[in-house]
């Protein structure tokens, strides 16, 4: 049967630091299989309110039931009455094995007096199974990848019998593959009953793997309900407290010029046909298409990873053939890669080398590579723009998603590109960091450089580009001015069986 009370119940919680309110009459439920995003920005109370459910501090006034029971006071109260938090950085033991990892806390829950080396295994195998995962249980693990540390945290609070699962931002680290899993694990838990506070500010992740959803803004619940009864752009609006439309960033109108880059007739068997699109210095022009739409795969072509089999490319010198990367770069192509974890960072390098990577000559001196003068000049990108980042020597995985995307942009800015295409280029990002990064692409778009955004984002793409493209089926269906067209005009166009809008030039 149901459970006739929530597994949750938040009632009116606050929380202030002398004088400043970090949440104020904050409440909502969360029942059996039940996945709740909290949502908002950074600095919204999102942390405030886990520490208070996870019985870190406590709460000024209101209350938090579990199974309909007032919460006793503490952070070992919460684990006994089934709450567990997964924490940005898991708070493993890095020198344990996988299953003594998982087996930790329930160990010390039970209250054993002496550690059994078969029990562990035997938890944390069953717990495993239940997930539906696969996992050496006698690796150590600070050896396996950081997707598999998540897999551990969360068969940790299985293994101690938790029935809520807090987990904080927990797809920061995570390649898109790698987030997929991850909400796999999280819908078999939630048939087995498992509820999820899901705590994050990627309005993507949201939509894939949420039931209900609360935004939180300057410490109160703005908005809350089924993820059905929201689109992105209103829960984008919640957070950032602005309406789309102001979010959209002034500009000056385009000079007339020849094209960058001019594409006739351009084929790819099976990803995209018969594209026509000129690229014009100081335009932002966006592509806006779905998953298989063939946005990703003509992105790569211009940037030589991928060859067409028929049509034109023409830049200033006539007909061009974009064979290699380095093709596309010495004629001013720069790409920034749709998944940045994986193919545009070196994950365990220095913010100096993520840096430097594409511009090392400046760097020799004489037939040796000079750290210092690579240093310098990443010093003088993190101020210029603006990126949060003690220093550049730390590694590029200590940085937010929406800083280290600062870093890349930061890398291709150096080589003073003709045309800078940017695949999904605010992925993984908070509201908050998405509007800088929109800014700093309109700032090199100001210096002659001629933009290609290619996304699924609608909002992205009306409130960065000067015009808007649609893809559909591997063709170019539709064309918008971007300071005039409506939200539900690029939506009906990006979903529609046929072209819709003004026809495609």
């Amino acid at each position: 049967m149901p459970s006739p009370v929530p597994l949750l119940d938040l009632r009116n919680l606050a929380k202030a630091y002398g004088p400043i309110p970090v949440l104020e009459g904050v409440g909502f439920t969360l029942w059996p299989g039940e996945v709740r995003c909290l949502a908002g920005e950074n600095g919204s109370g999102k942390s405030t309110l886990i520490k208070i459910l996870s019985g870190v501090i406590a709460a000024d006034a209101g209350e938090v039931l579990f199974d309909g029971k007032r919460a006793p006071k503490g952070a070992r109260a919460a684990i006994a009455m089934g709450l567990s938090v997964i924490w940005q950085d898991f708070s493993l033991l890095p020198n344990l094995t996988v299953h003594e990892n998982i087996s930790f806390l329930s160990a010390l829950s039970s209250g054993a007096k002496v550690y059994s080396a078969r029990r562990s295994r035997a938890l944390a195998l069953e717990v495993l199974e239940r997930m539906g995962v696969s996992l050496d249980p006698d690796r150590v693990l600070e050896e396996i990848p950081v997707a598999e540390k998540q897999v551990v945290a969360i068969a940790r609070a299985l293994a101690n019998e938790a029935r809520i699962i807090v987990m904080d931002e927990p797809t920061t680290a995570l390649t898109r593959a790698e987030v997929a899993q991850l909400f796999g694990i999280v819908r078999q838990l939630k048939a087995d009953g498992v509820a999820f506070l899901f705590v994050s500010h990627k309005i993507e992740e949201v939509f894939a793997v949420c039931d209900t959803v609360t935004v939180l803004r300057d410490g109160k619940a703005v908005v809350a309900g089924p993820i059905t009864a929201f689109r992105p752009a209103g829960l984008v609006e919640a957070m950032s407290g602005r309406p789309i439309d102001s979010q959209r960033l002034a500009r000056s109108p385009v000079a007339a010029a020849a094209p960058v880059l001019r594409l006739r007739g351009l084929t790819r068997r099976g990803d995209y046909e018969g594209v026509d699109l000129d690229l014009h210095p100081g335009e932002i022009t966006s592509i806006v298409g779905l998953l298989g739409s063939g946005r990703t795969p003509l992105a790569l072509s211009l940037f030589g990873l991928l060859q067409p089999d028929s049509g034109t490319i023409e830049d200033a010198s006539g007909v061009i053939r974009l064979r290699s990367a380095q093709d596309a770069m010495a004629r001013g192509i720069a790409y920034v890669p749709e998944d940045r974890l994986t193919e545009a960072l070196f994950a365990d390098q220095p913010i100096r080398d993520n840096f430097g990577v594409a511009t090392m000559e400046h760097d020799l001196r004489g037939p040796f590579l000079s750290l210092r003068s690579m240093a310098a000049r990443t010093n003088n990108a993190i101020r210029r723009l603006s990126v949060r980042a003690p220093g550049p020597g730390p590694s590029i995985s200590t940085l937010s998603g929406g800083n280290a995307q600062k870093v890349v942009l930061a890398r291709w800015m150096e080589t003073d590109p003709k045309l800078l295409i940017l695949n999904g280029p605010t992925v993984g990002v908070d509201v908050g960091s998405k509007r800088a990064i929109h800014e700093l692409v309109l700032a090199l778009s100001r210096q002659d450089c001629a933009v290609l955004v290619v996304t699924d984002d609608i909002y992205e793409a009306m409130a960065l580009s000067d015009c808007i493209r649609v893809m559909t089926g591997g063709r170019l269906t539709a064309t918008f001015d971007a300071e005039s067209v409506t939200e539900d005009e690029i939506y009906a166009a990006v979903t529609a069986d046929h072209p819709q809008g003004e026809s495609a030039a």
